[in-house]
């Protein structure tokens, strides 16, 4: 005789039913309680107290999957970025993934992190050191935490921006050039020297001293 549904749940897979449910429920834009996760993973009302203490456990086990189906997204392997290149594309699979699953990437940044829940935080923790591994090894010399923090601010803030309608959620194609396009122009700025011209006018805008009348 088959094992039912409810049988495999006595063989562990009771929790991962129960986020497979809540994860559908959160991106279907369903508000959802664990009695209502319960329902929908066809189980009884207590069951998900066995895993979750409550709604907000939950939340943060969904949380920590999102990182990690994040982290995947940008590198399958967990490899760094081998180039500039491949480092622009992280970014561009960042605000992607944010599109693809706004409810979820909501949720992962849009709520304060448990800093007790030490699965969340290690998951987190992953992320953030395949970018901070790919900056080490691309530019070696540079100040890595505030090239990290410079490069997740205009990827997080362009994932943001075009969630709250700011900008045109058009083609997937748009969106990736759009964001291969702003860290360009940032990386051209940045690197062109400024000029002599531009260096007198921000001297001419800045007040000179005036040296204080002696005393007679």
């Amino acid at each position: 005789m088959p094992t039912t549904t409810r049988e495999a749940y006595h063989h562990g897979d009771l929790r991962s039913a129960l986020l497979r449910a809540a994860m559908a429920m959160l991106e279907a834009g369903e508000p959802f309680s664990l009695r209502a996760v319960a329902r929908r993973a066809e189980v009884s009302q207590t069951a998900p107290y066995r895993h979750f203490a409550d709604r907000e456990a939950l939340e943060s086990a969904l949380a920590v999957q999102g990182f990690r189906d994040l982290r995947l997204r940008l590198s399958l392997d967990g490899s760094p970025a081998a180039s500039e290149d491949e480092l622009v594309e992280f970014a561009v699979a960042y605000v992607l993934f944010a599109l693809e699953r706004p409810a979820l990437f909501t949720l992962m940044f849009g709520r304060e992190c448990d800093d007790g829940n030490d699965e969340r935080v290690l998951a987190a923790a992953e992320l953030r050191e395949l970018l901070a591994g790919s900056l080490r090894g691309l530019f070696p010399d540079a100040d890595h935490d505030a090239l990290a923090t410079a490069l997740w601010s205009v990827t997080h803030g362009l994932a943001f921006l075009h969630l709250d309608g700011k900008l045109p959620s058009g083609s997937t194609r748009e969106v990736a050039e759009r964001v291969r396009g702003s860290i360009a122009a940032l990386r051209t700025v940045f690197s062109t020297p400024a000029t002599a011209s531009s260096t007198d006018d921000a001297a001419a805008r800045t007040p000179s001293r005036v040296p204080e009348e002696s005393s007679a």
